[in-house]
């Protein structure tokens, strides 16, 4: 009889799928490609539609390991990061997740603010994503249970140079990636 009930609520789920997980529980609650899709939807940093090719999902981590030191926010519970590539694999961006006890504060914009540190990824564009190809990033975050962080960089590994003229254009694919999966998480 057990077994019987076990595989009609099984059933039953499909039909009638269960309320969506409260915003503080989504990061164990959901499944990892809900967290981080396999490809988001985006404009390249020269305006043309693109898209963001997941090339992996990094292990949870504590959040002094998985952030630059000042970006680890007070009650930072743990994060969350994967790290994607440009469909033209031009660009790479790691995006990090803080999961908050307190709700932390919002946006930041400046040139290389301090966020998530970079994960590489073998076998891909993703390969030579490091701190020393870090070139900006951004933050995103109101309020929420969450500040989703990233750091961009080129696919071709090249370092960080100060005054690289092409740092305002990967900062728009770090807030772009940012705000996408801050919104999907969040709403």
């Amino acid at each position: 009889m057990y077994q019987l009930s076990v595989v009609l609520l099984s059933i039953l789920s499909v039909f009638w799928p269960q309320a969506d997980a409260p915003v503080p529980e989504r990061w164990h609650a959901w499944p990892v490609t809900r967290i981080f899709p396999l490809v988001v939807p985006g404009l390249s940093p020269s305006g043309a539609r693109v898209t963001y090719v997941l090339a992996g999902v990094a292990p949870e981590a504590p959040c002094r390991v998985a952030f630059q030191p000042a970006a680890v926010r007070p009650g930072c519970l743990t994060a969350l990061r994967a790290t994607y590539a440009d469909s033209t694999q031009t660009y790479v961006a790691t995006v990090g997740i803080a999961v908050l006890g307190v709700p932390g504060p919002g946006t930041y914009r400046g040139a290389r603010p301090a966020t998530v540190r970079p994960v590489a990824f073998p076998g891909g564009p993703a390969e030579r994503f490091g701190r020393r190809q870090y070139v900006t990033g951004a933050l995103a975050g109101s309020g929420d249970p969450y500040l989703v962080a990233t750091a961009a960089g080129y696919a071709d590994g090249r370092a960080y140079r100060p005054g690289d003229r092409a740092a305002p254009r990967l900062r728009a694919v770090a807030r772009q990636l940012a705000e996408a999966l801050y919104r999907a998480l969040t709403r």
